[in-house]
């Protein structure tokens, strides 16, 4: 049977069966002819093994894209030759091991190798046929060789030499009369060729053994063999069939009965007769009848070990057909397979053809759910995410294919135009890589602005339902959301993060950009719409950050602008302000801050505004200079507002320095550490609202511009307070925290004690309550109104059952 291998070489095995290395197993099998590797060969024999794989796993892959080679190229020389599959009209690839003898086989039914084949494939150097067979495709002039450019062993095929410490290989060619085995132990500079003892055991094809090391024991186990074939090989065109072992338990006959004698049957007979009766009632059992029935022997079983082959590829490469031809269950399907999550619905894809210098076919998924770890704050790219093929073949899931901010998407990327028995690390940093990297940014960012400028789906019908009193009521349609919106929900802050990073595609990201803003009424707008919606006079983009929308919207930076009908963004992400210092404009719109200072309405009457304030200036000297003087360090300067409304003061930021939230985001950062506490920090600039009668008391009561040396102005402790609550007041409306947290405590006891008519802060004595016997604690039985037999179901308890 093919794959129970070799009697020579399993006679050789077996006499030295003691024998703990490959040298010593091994020998020769007579008659053999003996052949030298060309010098290349060696030399890349080491290469193999010492760097060229990181990866042990791929040698599976190799052989069974070499196998699908040798079968295309089975099919092509059918198309001429007919009997060609005759004797084997199976188009396959087997995979099967042997636990016992440590073996791993690999048999396909192509078109295999005459004597000369395997030494002309396996004894010289990366004669592989992968780039000779598609360069003969595209040359008309050479077509008829096409056929012999199929099948070639190439570099991947001494992939072997990284788990086998002998490789053998059968193999027979339609051509050729006889089976032939090519035999080569590992680290040797030589291989053998001798005539398969076994004889035609393949029919057609090529089966290769591998002898495994001691450290590769976990490829002879059927487990192992299935992920690798479905990581790997999933989208091969020819069905991978896998061996497995199966061991069932079966029932077998008892032989004591048929070797039992006549004399012995009446001797027991008699006896039988002779029993009593209470042992005749331990041998028979008695039916529902009450007929007497003799009791049934417990049947003998057995362990019985058996072989089914599992096909373990049936998953089609959808992307090699006409998009025009694949149904939209079908790419759902397919989205299945691919991200393993059989109950979610991918939300969008696109499925294209790349041509120029680099060739390739794409499929790339938008999912519906953030993948678990964005939960956490992790955006980093999803594990396996885009797979990388050659020719159906998997070459690697952890490529670099899309930048962190689209390391959500998964897909598929099959190129004809990269090597497949390269190292992941060589061909990471290849040219040819970040050519498709870019044509797929570009495509997947085709996809979002597709699926933005989607026109509204059909609202569902109204339902009509049935009252109670029989009336006929018309439930109108929930409105439901645009679903880029309700997606866009989930994955904003990649969108942003891409904002942040791609400079090459920020124009496009910003686009796909949403917010809410103070005319939005809590829906989520793009910043083309606020744009379109802008006052004549208006060149600016307003917006605000905020801790959240409901912060936001009490702000009384926002009196201004909703005084003049003035549309607001909320910043109300982390991500939007670090977002903002990159983005700067957007359609030659500048993004303005306004809870920073210095922010203006344009459609105001300049001069007037600058005389306000001149005169605001004058009037409010004595008080600015005061306040200064009283909080120090605590805010940079004294500001009189411009735009406050019913607010007494505010705390803004400087033109150029952090905002309240950001700097509540940048104290948050867990692991910041040895940051200077002054460059967290805002420029904090308080705004005083002229108007106010807050702020005119505080003139009257604040020292004069002029004092009189020789009699100081006094300030009294409540104005003093007074101005600190004020300003504890501004910190808190502009976002910020109070500092002096302490000092705001005394203030405010301070307050209280006068607001109260209290004398003395000194506590009342403890009180003495006479002692009590103790009485049980009462039940509350308020939750309990109402309650009566009613509220029970007596029809289904069993009462019977309760007294068992």
């Amino acid at each position: 049977e093919p794959g129970q291998f070799f009697p020579v070489a399993a006679a050789a095995e077996a006499e030295a069966e003691s024998s703990t290395t490959t040298e010593e197993a091994y020998s020769v099998p007579d008659g053999a002819e003996n052949f030298e590797f060309e010098a290349e060969v060696h030399r890349m024999l080491d290469i193999v093994v010492n760097s060229l794989y990181t990866n042990k796993d791929v040698f599976l892959r190799e052989l069974i894209s070499n196998a699908s080679d040798a079968l295309d190229k089975a099919r092509f020389v059918s198309l001429k030759n007919k009997k060609i599959l005759k004797e084997k009209p199976e188009m396959e690839v087997q995979v099967e091991y042997d636990g016992d003898a440590n073996t791993l086989t690999i048999r396909d039914t192509g078109i295999g190798m005459t004597k000369d084949d395997l030494v002309q494939n396996l004894g010289t150097v990366a004669r592989s046929g992968t780039t000779k067979f598609l360069e003969a495709l595209a040359d008309k002039d050479k077509s008829s060789d096409i056929g012999g450019m199929i099948g070639r062993f190439g570099v991947g095929f001494y992939s072997t030499f990284l788990v086998s410490d002998r490789v053998t290989v059968a193999s027979k060619h339609p051509d050729s009369k006889k089976q032939y085995v090519w035999e080569s132990t590992n680290g040797q500079s030589s291989y053998h060729i001798f005539e398969d003892p076994r004889g035609n055991s393949l029919g057609r094809g090529t089966e290769i053994t591998l002898h495994l090391k001691e450290d590769a024991t976990e490829y002879a186990d059927d487990a192992k063999l299935k992920e690798l074939v479905g990581h790997y090989s999933e989208f091969i065109t020819h069905p991978i069939r896998l061996r497995k072992v199966v061991t069932t338990t079966v029932e077998i006959e008892d032989d004591d009965d048929d070797e039992t004698s006549e004399k012995e049957e009446e001797e027991e007979k008699k006896e039988t007769d002779d029993l009593e009766v209470g042992e005749e009632e331990e041998s028979t059992t008695t039916d529902d009848d009450g007929d007497s029935e003799p009791e049934e022997k417990p049947k003998k079983t057995e362990e019985v070990t058996t072989y089914e082959w599992e096909e373990v590829n049936t998953t089609p490469a959808i992307w090699t057909r006409d998009k025009d031809e694949i149904t939209s269950d079908e790419y759902q399907e397919f989205w299945k397979v691919l991200s393993k999550e059989s109950y979610t619905d991918c939300s969008r894809w696109t499925h294209f053809n790349a041509e120029g210098n680099i060739n390739f076919k794409s499929i790339l998924y938008l999912p519906s759910e953030i993948p678990k770890h964005y939960q956490f704050g992790n955006i980093d790219k999803v594990e396996g995410g885009l797979k990388l093929y050659v020719r159906k073949v998997l070459i690697s899931d952890e490529f670099d294919l899309m930048p962190r901010y689209l390391g959500f998407i998964r897909g598929v990327v099959d190129s004809e135009d990269l090597p497949l028995n390269v190292n992941r690390e060589t061909l990471q940093e290849s040219k040819i890589l970040k050519v498709i990297k870019k044509k797929l940014v570009r495509k997947a960012l085709d996809m979002l602005k597709d699926f933005a400028k989607e026109p509204m789906p059909e609202p569902e019908p109204a339902q009509a339902e049935i009252d109670a009193d029989g009336n006929e009521v018309i439930s109108e349609p929930e409105e439901k959301e645009h679903p880029y919106l309700e997606w866009y929900s989930k994955f904003s802050n990649n969108i942003k993060m891409g904002v942040l990073d791609d400079d090459a595609n920020r124009a496009k990201l910003a686009k796909l950009l949403r917010f809410k803003t103070t005319k939005s009424d809590g829906k989520l707008v793009s910043l083309e719409d606020y744009v379109a919606n802008m006052k004549e006079w208006q060149t600016d983009i307003y917006v605000l950050p905020g801790s959240s929308l409901e912060d936001a919207q009490k702000s009384p930076f926002l009196e201004k602008f909703k005084e003049k009908d003035v549309e607001v963004v909320y910043f109300i992400d982390p991500v939007d302000e670090y977002m903002v210092q990159q983005l700067r404009d957007f359609d030659g719109k500048k993004f303005s801050t306004i809870s920073s200072e210095n922010v203006e309405l344009q459609d105001e009457d300049k001069d007037l505004v600058k005389r306000r304030e001149k005169a605001y200036k004058k009037q409010y000297k004595p008080l600015t200079k005061w306040l200064k003087k009283l909080y120090g360090p605590a805010v940079m300067r004294i500001s009189i507002s411009k735009r406050l409304g019913t607010s007494p003061a505010i705390v803004s930021s400087g033109q150029y320095g952090h905002s309240a939230n950001m700097e509540r985001i940048m104290r948050a950062q867990a692991f910041q550490t040895g940051q200077d506490d002054f460059m967290m920090k805002a420029q904090k600039v308080m705004e005083i609202n002229p108007r106010h009668p807050f702020l005119t008391k505080l003139l009257e009561g604040c020292p004069p511009e002029e004092e009189d040396e020789n009699e100081p102005f006094k300030v009294t402790q409540e104005v003093e307070d007074a101005a600190w609550i004020l300003l504890d007041m501004a910190l808190m409306n502009g976002g910020f925290q109070i500092e002096d947290v302490k000092g705001h405590s005394k203030r405010m006891t301070r307050y209280l004690k006068s607001h109260l008519a209290v004398d003395s802060l000194a506590l009342a004595d403890e009180i003495d309550p006479p002692e009590e016997d103790e009485e049980p604690d009462e039940i509350d039985l308020d939750g309990l109104d109402g309650l009566n037999m009613a509220d029970f179901d007596m029809n289904n308890l069993d009462l019977d059952g309760m007294m068992g």
